[in-house]
């Protein structure tokens, strides 16, 4: 896997991707399904499909495996049958811990000097509370819309 030096680790339906099979990327998601949405309004075909099942909190990977991890990971708690849980996954009622361990994970696999790219939807819960999840401080971020956030750390 020495070609492999990104990790996505919660890749979902790889929605962000320019090249949805990156050849250096790993893309990592707890769920392996497809669902076909056929709603008046939004009828679209959803596919998960990682290349290595597997939860963010515990991931299969040695310590100082990437470079680059991306981590996205469900930003709200949805109903199982809702059109968000479909695309995005969702929170669990421990979401500060799951968020928490997380974090660790990612830093754990990445690299020293590795970057982390962290996207957040401050949709319901605020990205200040978020970040306190983390034993990092950000490097820089970028809000991209209303509630979309890009930031990034540096591990060192």
């Amino acid at each position: 896997m020495t070609d492999k030096f990104i990790l996505d680790a919660c890749c979902g339906g790889k929605s962000f991707w320019f090249d949805k099979n990156h050849p250096n990327t790993i893309y990592l998601d707890k769920r392996n399904e497809s669902h076909k949405l056929n709603y008046e309004r939004n009828k679209q075909n959803i596919v998960i499909s990682p290349d290595i099942v597997a939860d963010f909190t515990n991931m299969p990977f040695d310590d100082k495996s990437f470079r680059l991890v991306v981590f996205d990971p469900p930003h709200a708690k949805f109903n199982k049958n809702s059109i968000m849980y479909k695309k995005y996954g969702t929170l669990d009622d421990n979401w500060k811990e799951t968020l928490r361990l997380g974090f660790k994970e990612c830093f754990r696999i990445l690299e020293d000097n590795g970057i982390l790219v962290f996207k957040w939807a401050e949709s319901r819960i605020k990205l200040s509370e978020i970040l306190e999840l983390t034993q990092y401080d950000p490097l820089f971020g970028h809000k991209t819309t209303k509630t979309n956030h890009w930031v990034l750390f540096i591990k060192n």
